[in-house]
């Protein structure tokens, strides 16, 4: 048999699996194939959308279910036993797996993260593959597991409800390491996962397991809202059956091993209601504290004292955001997080929802307002004079034009969009939450009366609102579908379908931030949720510069005052550019979503009325917003479009020349359009600066070099008027010149793929095969092609 004949697949399976198998390793427990441990990354054009490839292994081999401790990846025999190895290394790091290997069919190299001696690379023949206890080994080297009692509770099975779920590959990362550092003694342990990564199931999955193994016996779960508590019990935790209880009432029941508490259900202002010392300081052996973030966080606080009070129990905070003030520190609490997954990896993954932003500036955000002389205010009171900004909107100052300023843009964007995309409006207060419903009420009146629940206020202070909240957040049902809230719905709370989320409320925090954007990060492709739009009125964007902050925009979008916003989506959907797919390099076609309506979630807390200042008659309109882009690092580039690209090009083409002999002596000028935006060119938005109808060759003369552009079009006839086409046949001819006229409308990349021979007007020459035949050969055709490039970039710049 000649193996250099042989696929990939057919190496794997002639050689690789029989070389695994008989080491001992199981093929139905142990041995997993082709395995994708990412959903693709999410791409998006208006109302479409598109997965790109997953991440894939060839194979990762398990000591136990969850518990990886090997990675194979295969080549097929024409490459080297090696060549493998630095794809399976970048995995291996990724999934936190130790051996790795890299197999063309005649042996393997192993590469061992655990080797400290030189001997970090070997080469195996194809029947030396190691056993799985050699591997076992080699895992407890590197999690530092030294003991027998140790082993044994590391290896306990994962729960399985018999469903076919098992947990992601970063769930399954933070489960594992958060056993094995219990065992390891570790008392004090903070995981930070993205809102929508499934905290709670993780959760659960580390409590199953430390308490099946008899590792930790009685366990307490915390959190600070009764959403939370509800879902909890009737989700993943459901499976302790009558071994859990929650606590209610204050009233303590001692014969459970897992409890469900608020802290506000176990503390109070005075000792007597302080019912967690009902229980003895060495009750508990595990708290779960969710969204510690909040109240544990502040070393002084009443639930503070609850942790401190157990502190003999082990205790794991979970939040997706950790906040770190001069005050307030889950680090210097918890440690240094055991685990982060955070927001860009959840939407590079592709199981995190990608998001763009839209941002409306206000005149009177911008520049301020200040009452003309002996103005006065709804009661017939003159108006402080002053200069009113942003941060008094709403707050001290309500100015009835702005609020109908924000409901109508909001109200136009649905129209174009989808007006049953569930929707979060986010206001300063509670009261601010209540006029825009009633502004959002009057620009939607058709809607609501076919039903008053089509916006509803959800604040703490609203009992009918509030008992909506968990038909928002329910992907069956269609009402409500706008909500106005101000802190009930910032955090905590599942919203599946959420597609829109409005910011008209001043938001410094970065914690906060972060959790109203995960508001809208999950995804649900059975209700056609693949994505959301953040619309933003106060500049509350302005904090992806933060660098505390790691989730990229897919786009965002600056509107001016005569912007209709129920077209942008359509505008960005009519989009015709190239969208490259980050893992497999290929294009990805975008396909229509299905539609339907959407669920959002939350909780919260009653504010404080305060002394407002109501006035009306005042001009708002909406100003052109600052353009805003982000750098490959997703940090926001401070400079002017042109003179970032100008100095990315420069450090890669030291003049004018280097570049155009790289242009001309390429195959594929899509390759160096690759190239640059890996770089971080960003050429859509350069074509939108330039001009859309020159080409990117022009675009770099233009920008980097000072070079006068030519349109495409410009470019086309000057290849016309040089008679170039008369040394090919006559139907040749006719296909080079229609190659000519695709260059114009849409660029060299297009004539470059064979696909174009595929549409319109190429189809009328015939098959592809028989528009080749008119060249003699595929050869000869693609060598006419880079003919006609060659003519089409003769004048250089």
């Amino acid at each position: 048999m000649n193996k250099k004949t042989l696929s990939e697949r057919d190496i794997c399976t002639k050689f690789i699996t029989p070389a695994i198998e008989k080491s001992g390793w199981d093929k139905l427990t142990q041995l997993l194939e082709e395995v994708s441990f990412t959903d693709g990354k999410i791409y998006v054009r208006g109302k479409l959308t598109a997965r790109g490839a997953r991440k894939r292994a060839d194979y990762i081999l398990y000591y136990k279910p969850n518990i990886p401790i090997a990675i194979v990846e295969a080549k097929d025999n024409k490459h080297s036993v090696r060549a493998g190895i630095q794809q399976a290394l970048d995995y291996a790091r990724i999934l936190d797996i130790p051996c790795v290997f890299s197999s063309n069919g005649d042996g393997f190299v192993f590469h061992d993260r655990t080797a400290t001696n030189g001997n970090i690379e070997t080469e195996l023949d194809i029947n030396s593959f190691p056993t799985p206890e050699e591997l076992w080994q080699k895992y407890k080297k590197y999690k530092g597991i030294e003991t027998l009692e140790a082993e044994r509770v590391v290896a306990q099975d994962y729960y399985f409800d018999g469903s076919g779920r098992s947990p992601r590959y970063y769930q399954q990362i933070a489960v594992n390491r958060t056993v094995e550092a219990i065992t390891k003694g570790q008392d004090r342990i903070l995981l930070v996962m993205a809102t929508g990564t499934g905290k709670t199931y993780t959760a659960f999955q580390i409590i199953h397991r430390l308490w099946k193994s008899g590792k930790k016996k009685r366990i307490l779960f915390l959190a600070d809202r009764n959403a939370l508590i509800d879902q909890t019990r009737r989700g993943d935790f459901k499976h302790f059956k009558d071994k859990m209880t929650v606590v209610k009432h204050r009233m303590i029941d001692k014969s459970y091993e897992v409890y469900l508490a608020l802290y506000q259900g176990l503390s109070g202002a005075d000792e007597e209601a302080n019912a967690y010392k009902q229980f003895s300081p060495e009750f508990f052996d595990l708290i779960v504290i969710d969204e510690c973030h909040r109240g544990s966080a502040k070393e002084d606080s009443a639930w503070r004292e609850i942790l401190t009070y157990f502190k003999k129990a082990t205790h794991i905070g979970l939040t997706a955001t950790p906040k770190e003030t001069n005050e307030v520190s889950n680090s210097e609490y918890f440690g240094e997080p055991l685990y982060t997954y955070s927001l860009k990896q959840g939407i590079d993954d592709g199981f995190l929802a990608p998001y763009r932003v839209v941002r409306v500036n206000l005149n009177v955000d911008a520049e301020g307002w200040r009452p003309e002389r002996g103005k006065t205010d709804k009661d017939g009171n003159e108006v402080e004079d002053r200069v009113y900004n942003r941060k008094d909107f709403d707050r001290n100052l309500v100015i009835e034009e702005r609020t109908q300023a924000v409901a109508r843009k909001l109200t136009e964007f649905l129209k174009g969009y989808d007006r049953f995309a569930k929707t979060i409006v986010f206001c300063t207060d509670i009261d601010h939450a209540e006029r825009m419903r009633s502004a959002l009420s009057n620009l939607n009146s058709d809607l609501v009366a076919q039903n008053y629940k089509y916006i509803m206020q959800i604040t703490g202070d609203n009992d009918e609102g509030k008992r909506e909240l968990d038909n928002f957040i329910n992907p069956e049902e269609r009402f409500p579908v706008i909500a106005t809230t101000s802190e009930l719905m910032t955090t905590g709370v599942d919203a599946q379908t959420c597609k829109v989320i409005v910011l008209d409320a001043e938001i410094k925090s970065m914690t906060k931030f972060k959790q109203i954007v995960g508001r809208g990060t999950r995804i649900n492709e059975e209700f056609g949720k693949m994505y959301f739009t953040i619309l933003d009125f106060r500049n509350v964007t302005d904090l992806f510069a933060d660098p505390d902050f790691d989730g990229d925009p897919i786009r965002i979008k600056p509107v001016a005052e005569d912007t209709d916003l129920s077209y942008i989506v359509d505008e960005e959907e009519n989009d015709t550019s190239l969208i490259v797919d980050e893992i497999s390099g290929e294009e990805i076609q975008i396909k229509p979503e299905i539609r339907q309506p959407e669920p959002q979630t939350s909780t919260d807390r009653i504010n404080e009325p305060r002394q407002k200042v109501y006035v009306n008659g005042v001009d708002v309109s909406i100003l052109i917003s600052r353009e805003m882009y982000f750098d490959n690092d997703g940090k926001p580039i401070t400079t002017s479009l042109k003179d970032h690209t100008k100095e990315l090009i420069k450090g890669k083409y030291a003049s004018l020349d280097d570049f155009l002999n790289k242009w001309n002596n390429s195959d594929k000028k899509e390759s160096i359009i690759k190239e640059l935006e890996e770089q971080g060119v960003l050429v859509e938005a350069l074509r939108d600066a330039v001009n859309r109808e020159v080409d990117l060759f022009d675009l770099i003369c233009h920008v980097a070099f000072d070079q006068p552009p030519l349109t495409r079009k410009e470019r086309a006839n000057n290849v016309k008027k040089r008679d170039y086409f008369t040394k090919y046949g006559k139907e040749a001819r006719k296909v080079l010149e229609s190659l000519l006229d695709k260059y114009a409308d849409e660029g060299v990349t297009n004539i470059e793929s064979m696909d174009i021979l595929k549409v319109k007007p190429l189809t009328d020459f015939g098959s592809p095969m028989e528009i080749i035949k008119q060249f003699g050969s595929k050869a000869k055709y693609l060598k006419a092609i880079k003919e006609l490039e060659q003519e089409l970039y003769k004048s250089g710049a």
